[in-house]
């Protein structure tokens, strides 16, 4: 195990800032996830990590080794990438072993290690197929191998289960996680999928236009996210952000001390929203059942809103209900910045 550090790092390709000034700790044998929407500099980071792209500012150390400028071999590192990378002309054995070869690693100390990966990821029955005879799931679980039996303490993945129907994608989530933790690997994972990033890792870095927005726990990001950025992004659905004076007086009152609620804007999740006669009053434009609960779309002053609700319930376009919800459930923002009060 090993601990991956990032100290102000910085990517330009030419005048445009692909990554600026990140900094966050991943503790040894724990999974951090790079969370962000497409084009946030996550995949930049995570080659940087690696040494296939070279950093225009900052440092950063694996198990407390600075390898900003040493090349990838060099930096005890293994990486699964999106598009699994198999060779197709050789073998599932050839593919898992290829670094190994190209390293000269003994041919018996190649076999010990082929023969473990493979029974921790169920190839064994594989060994001798082409990718092309694989399915996506079996093919995932090669490029896996590759990095389990290079034996690095820190293991690198690129969005890894993004060309995966739905179902595949939750049974590999799963996989990976229950390997890292028998691995006792330290592994940063880039994803786009935030369902992902909240039930695989132990930390969340969530980016957005190449910084760092809030780096936490799934919890903390969750519970009390810092912008309205974060509390957004993170949740399906999203956190409702409406403008406080949707609401009318009485949130306002609760509005935080000497704050003008023209300038705040209230948060408050799908899931704490319920429906109550005495209310604050909302139009109804959707309902969409899901099997255990239903999400209801609904408008106050002209900002839409979603409410969770249990089950199937009995509403229709155009219908008036009344929405409370507890006031340890709210989270004020400031409008102009974004950020959290």
């Amino acid at each position: 195990m090993a601990e991956v550090s990032l100290d102000g790092v910085s990517k330009a390709f030419g005048t445009q800032n692909a990554v600026s000034a990140v900094s966050f700790d991943v503790a040894p044998g724990h999974l951090v996830a790079l969370l962000g929407p497409s084009g946030c500099g996550k995949s930049t980071t995570l080659r940087l990590i690696a040494g296939l792209e070279s950093t225009t500012g900052g440092a950063i150390r694996i198990g407390g080794r600075d390898v900003t400028h040493a090349a990838p071999a060099e930096r005890g590192v293994s990486m699964v990438f999106q598009s699994y990378a198999l060779f197709p002309h050789l073998t599932v054995a050839q593919n898992i072993l290829f670094g190994l070869e190209v390293r000269k690693v003994p041919k018996a100390e190649r076999a010990k290690r082929l023969e473990k990966a493979a029974g921790i990821l169920g190839l064994s029955q594989l060994l001798d197929r082409k990718p092309s005879q694989l399915s996506g799931g079996q093919q995932q679980r090669v490029a896996l191998g590759r990095a389990i039996v290079a034996e690095t303490p820190v293991c690198l993945m690129d969005e890894p289960l993004s060309n995966l129907d739905a179902q595949l994608r939750l049974e590999m989530r799963r996989e990976i996680r229950g390997l890292q933790r028998r691995l006792g690997v330290t592994m940063i994972y880039v994803t786009h999928d935030q369902v992902e990033a909240m039930t695989m890792a132990d930390r969340v870095v969530l980016m957005r236009a190449g910084h760092v927005e809030q780096h936490g726990t799934p919890e903390e990001l969750y519970n009390r996210p810092a912008t309205i950025f974060t509390a957004r992004f993170v949740g399906t659905p999203p956190m409702n952000v409406v403008p406080a004076t949707a609401f009318g007086a009485r949130v306002a009152a609760r509005a935080p001390a000497g704050r003008d609620p023209a300038s705040l804007s209230l948060g408050v999740r799908p899931e704490h929203l319920r429906l109550a006669d005495d209310g604050i009053h909302a139009t109804v434009t959707s309902v969409e059942y899901l099997g255990a609960d239903s999400l209801v779309e609904a408008r106050i002053a002209d900002q839409p809103l979603i409410v969770r609700v249990p089950g199937k319930i009995g509403l229709g376009e155009g219908q008036t209900i009344g929405l409370e919800w507890d006031s340890d459930h709210e989270h004020f923002f400031d409008t102009a910045t974004g950020k959290r009060l």
